[in-house]
C-alpha cells in the first residue's frame, strides 16, 4: 500500500466515524520517516487499515504506537461454550457500548475473529437446554413478544431510514434496558429458547445497523453475540442468517474467501432444516461472496440455487418474520451486484432494471443502492448520460437515508466517472451536486 493510499483509507475510516481528516502522503511520510505520532484516534485508524490489508488484528505496539484502546479490547469477540458465561459476555457488551461506544471505534475489524464462533457453531448449532433460575422476575410469553415487536419495528426503520437514523440507537438500548433483566430472570426451557431467539435477532440488527454506518468494529461484536444467542435458542436458521450477515460484512470488507466459508457453513447446516425462502437467501449471500472472489461458475451455481429455492417458497411456509424482505426483486438486486463484481455490465443492467421495479418506499436504502449499482453498469457500458441520471437519483436517496453504504456507492460512482470522463458536462454537474449535497468528492 502506498503512502497516499494509506492516507486516503485513514481519512475514509475517520469520516465513517464522524471525523474530518485531511491526511496525505506527506503526513504518512512524517509518521514513518520522522517518527511523528498522530493524535487522537488516528493511530487506531492506521491499525484498522493495516488489519484490513493483512486480515488479522494489528496491535498498536506492533506498529510503534501507544496502546489506548478499551479496557477489554476483546469484549464481544468471544463465543463461550458455557451458556451462563455467554449471557454475561453479551450483556457486558451491551452495557459497555452504552457507556462508551467511541472506545470500540478505536478498535479494528479483523475477519479472523469470526473463526472461533464459526467453528463452535458448526460443531454445536443448538444448546441442549435454555432454562434458567435467576432473579425473582418470571419471564413469560408477553415479555418475549415485546422484544419481537421491537425487532420487527427496528427492521422497518432500518430499511426505510438507514442504520444511522436516530431510531437505530433504540436497538442497543432495548438490549441493555429490556433484554438484560429478562436474561437474568427465571424461565423454563421453552420460553428461554424464544427469549434467546428474540435477543439474537435484536443483536443481529444492532450489528447490521452499525455495519450500515461503517462501524465495522462494533458490528462484528454484535454479530458474534447474536450467533451465540441463536445457538442458545436452538434456532439453526437464525444462526445461519447471522452467518449470512457476517458473510456480507466479510465480502464488503474485501475478504471474499472467508465470506464464502461463512455462507457455505450456513447453507450446509440448514439443509433439511430451513424453509425454502431462508435457504434461497443463504445461497444468494454465497453467490455474492463467489462473485467478489472472481469465481463466475460458483457464483452462477449459487444464484441458480437461490432462484430455485425462492421459486419453491409458498405463502403457507413456516417462514420467520426476519426473512420477509427476501423477494424476487431482492434476488435481482444482489444478482446485479454479483455481475458488477464480475465486470459484466449488460447482465448488471438487466438485473438492476428488474430490481428497481420492486418496492421502493419501505426499502428506500436498498432502492438507492440499486440505482447506484445500475449507474455503475451504465458507466461500464459507456452510457455516461444514463450513469449520471441514475447517479442523481441515487444521490437523492443518499440525502434522505442515513447510510454509509449509500454514500460510499455514490462516492465510488463519482470516482469512476471522474477517472475517465471528468470533462463531460454531465459528469461535472453530477460531481458538483454530490459535493454540495453530501459533502464528498472522488
Amino acid at each position: 500500500m502506498s503512502n497516499a493510499g494509506l492516507a486516503r483509507r485513514v481519512n475514509d475510516l475517520g469520516a465513517a466515524s464522524g471525523l474530518t481528516l485531511r491526511y496525505d502522503k506527506t503526513s504518512v511520510a512524517r509518521w514513518v520517516g520522522k517518527g511523528m505520532t498522530p493524535q487522537g484516534p488516528v493511530p487506531h485508524l492506521i491499525a484498522a487499515v493495516l488489519a484490513e490489508r493483512l486480515g488479522r488484528p494489528v496491535p498498536l505496539e506492533e506498529i510503534g504506537l501507544d496502546e489506548s484502546g478499551p479496557s477489554d479490547p476483546d469484549l464481544g469477540l468471544s463465543f463461550p461454550r458455557d451458556l451462563a458465561e455467554a449471557v454475561v459476555k453479551a450483556t457486558d457488551l451491551w452495557r459497555h457500548d452504552h457507556v462508551n461506544r467511541r472506545e470500540f471505534l478505536t478498535g479494528t475489524f479483523a475477519v479472523t475473529a469470526f473463526a472461533t464462533p464459526l467453528a463452535r457453531w458448526l460443531i454445536t448449532p443448538a444448546d441442549a437446554l435454555a432454562e434458567h433460575r435467576g432473579s425473582d422476575r418470571k419471564v413469560g410469553q408477553t415479555d418475549v413478544a415485546k422484544l419481537r415487536e421491537a425487532a420487527a419495528e427496528a427492521r422497518r426503520w432500518d430499511s426505510k431510514y438507514g442504520g444511522g437514523d436516530w431510531r437505530a440507537s433504540m436497538v442497543p438500548e432495548c438490549l441493555r434496558v429490556e433484554a438484560t433483566p429478562l436474561l437474568r430472570g427465571t424461565y423454563h426451557d421453552s420460553v428461554g429458547r424464544q427469549l434467546f431467539g428474540a435477543t439474537a435477532e435484536l443483536s443481529r440488527l444492532a450489528g447490521w445497523m452499525a455495519f450500515d454506518t461503517g462501524q465495522h468494529e462494533i458490528a462484528q461484536r454484535y454479530y458474534i453475540q447474536a450467533l451465540r444467542l441463536a445457538r442458545a435458542a436452538a434456532d439453526v436458521p437464525l444462526g445461519g442468517y447471522v452467518l449470512a450477515t457476517m458473510s456480507l460484512q466479510a465480502t464488503y470488507r474485501g475478504h471474499p474467501h472467508t465470506a464464502v466459508d461463512l455462507a457455505q457453513a450456513a447453507v450446509e447446516r440448514n439443509r433439511g432444516v430451513a424453509t425454502a425462502k431462508v435457504t434461497g437467501f443463504l445461497h444468494l449471500v454465497e453467490a455474492r461472496a463467489h462473485a467478489r472472489a472472481g469465481d463466475p461458475g460458483a457464483c452462477a451455481r449459487s444464484l441458480n440455487a437461490a432462484e430455485g429455492h425462492l421459486e419453491r417458497a409458498r405463502p403457507g411456509d413456516d417462514d420467520p418474520e426476519w426473512i420477509d424482505f427476501f423477494s424476487y426483486d431482492r434476488l435481482c438486486a444482489d444478482g446485479a451486484e454479483c455481475y458488477r463484481d464480475l465486470r459484466l455490465p449488460e447482465q448488471t443492467r438487466r438485473f438492476t432494471a428488474t430490481a428497481l421495479a420492486g418496492r421502493s418506499e419501505a426499502y428506500a436504502r436498498s432502492h438507492g443502492l440499486r440505482l447506484a449499482v445500475g449507474a455503475q453498469a451504465d458507466l461500464a457500458a459507456g452510457d455516461i448520460d444514463a450513469a449520471c441520471g441514475a447517479g442523481m437519483r441515487a444521490l437523492t436517496v443518499a440525502q434522505r437515508v442515513h447510510s454509509a453504504r449509500n454514500t460510499a456507492y455514490v462516492r465510488d460512482l463519482v470516482s469512476g466517472l471522474q477517472a475517465a470522463h471528468a470533462r463531460e458536462p454531465a459528469v461535472r454537474e453530477f460531481t458538483e451536486q454530490v459535493r454540495t449535497s453530501i459533502g464528498i468528492t472522488a
